[in-house]
């Protein structure tokens, strides 16, 4: 008997112990706070995931103890601002998740451009050979039109995950570890032949009345998804900005990028709260010669715009490395290069020149037209004479320009035109332009009249 009543009790301490344990384990981090993650240094940063209701749930990091209780299957502490360096272990109740760096997190995003994988550049079997750094991690967001778990995937950077991962991002992130020599962690979320409506909110547009018509169409799919189901569930993952690669397909409605880009910026800002952080634009390569030779000059423009009106944000001019037979130049070295000069720049108040000269100003004197330049200092040509310049009369045809380099200026003229009305440079969909400043960053292409 007392044999028996043992027996019982023994296996209702095993089952209760075993019950425990199952609960216990229910306790689980977002995705994203995984091995070989990488945290924002400097702010408050979000540590998440999900648990039975009522579970008490302790996160130990950096001498620092958080405790909170799960309410309605989700958990959320907050951690103090973090020093960079690592790696470090984090624990969350018996769960331990290692190899954890804290440094500068940035997001990847747009379409093709963007998404481009290392694999596929110019020398790709030798920049990925090279690319082995422990200290720069990478997060690939699987590309899916519906919202679900992010998966625990952050990486080392090695020859074997780089091979997959945007090509712009690595050589982004490349050059902040060299410049800033802390950590640096990278999210690529990017799908290729996307309009920048898909990541967009449907909430965000539907605010903006020019806009509204977007909800529900983008050849018959749902605008809702790529923003619900692959920027969303990152939030709120500390970020320290991102880096933007994205406009070929929007290309033939320039005018309404206008108010699309900004209205997607200030709904990823607003999704987040974390302030008008930094928000890098690449401006569309050269490429193709359509019919209609406004097309990407104006998709330009309104990229230009949006980092002119919009604060916390810039633009990296690429017209040195675009193929007019090839929508995805092979060369996205430079192309990450230049971005991080821009953030190092914008995100990072470095006194450096960090963009090419952007257009000013217009005066007529006579028959010449004399135009200004932010960051103009050491205007240059490279192979020759200036070129891609034109210019119109009061009839508005525009012809071919000559155009010289007189100090911080360029005088554009052209004997038939007596009177100019307007300039245009780089106006067509592939230029062929040469006009740099003194740290070798191209114009951007821009029109006086509008």
């Amino acid at each position: 008997m007392k044999r028996g009543i043992i027996l019982v009790c023994l296996c209702s301490v095993l089952i209760l112990g075993l019950v425990s344990l199952a609960v216990f384990a229910e306790v689980k981090p977002n995705g994203l706070i995984s091995d070989n993650a990488v945290l924002q240094q400097g702010v408050r940063v979000p540590v998440w995931g999900t648990a039975d209701s009522g579970e008490k749930v302790t996160v130990k990091f950096q001498n620092q103890q958080v405790t909170t209780t799960a309410h309605n299957g989700n958990w959320i502490v907050w951690l103090n601002p973090l020093k960079p360096g690592g790696p470090f272990t984090m624990r969350i109740n018996d769960i331990e998740i290692k190899n954890i760096l804290v440094g500068e997190v940035w997001l990847c995003s747009g379409q093709s451009n963007m998404a481009w994988p290392m694999s596929r550049v110019e020398n790709a079997e030798t920049e990925i050979k090279t690319a082995k750094d422990p200290m720069l991690r990478l997060y690939l967001v699987p590309k899916t039109k519906d919202p679900a778990p992010l998966p625990q995937a952050w990486k080392e950077c090695t020859p074997e995950s780089v091979a997959n991962f945007s090509a712009v991002g690595y050589y982004f992130g490349q050059h902040l570890r060299k410049a800033l020599k802390v950590p640096v962690g990278l999210i690529d979320s990017s799908v290729g032949g996307t309009p920048a409506e898909s990541w967009t909110s449907i909430r965000a547009l539907l605010v903006v009345p020019e806009l509204r018509d977007l909800v529900g169409k983008d050849g018959g799919r749902p605008v809702a998804y790529l923003y619900h189901a692959m920027i969303q569930p990152l939030v709120p993952y500390a970020i320290k900005g991102v880096i933007w690669y994205q406009g070929e397909s929007n290309a033939s409605r320039a005018q309404e990028y206008r108010i699309l880009l900004p209205t997607m910026i200030k709904c990823w800002r607003d999704t987040w709260a974390q302030g008008d952080f930094p928000f890098l634009i690449v401006q569309l390569a050269p490429y193709g010669r359509t019919s209609k030779p406004d097309t990407w000059p104006e998709l330009r423009e309104a990229q230009l715009f949006t980092a002119q009106t919009v604060p916390n944000t810039g633009i990296v001019v690429i017209t040195d490395y675009g193929d007019c037979e090839d929508i995805h130049p092979k060369q996205k070295k430079p192309v990450g290069e230049r971005l991080g000069l821009l953030a190092r720049g914008i995100a990072y108040g470095e006194n450096i020149v960090y963009s090419g000269p952007i257009y000013k100003s217009m005066i007529v004197e006579g028959n010449k037209a004399i135009l200004s330049f932010d960051w103009a200092k050491g205007l240059h040509s490279k192979g020759g004479d200036l070129k891609g310049f034109t210019v119109a009369g009061e009839d508005h045809n525009f012809v071919p320009a000559k155009a010289e380099i007189v100090g911080e200026n360029v005088v554009v003229y052209i004997p038939e035109v007596q009177k100019p009305f307007a300039v245009r440079y780089g106006w067509s969909d592939c230029p062929d332009v040469n006009l740099f400043n003194g740290a070798d960053l191209p114009a951007s292409p821009f029109r006086t009249d509008n």
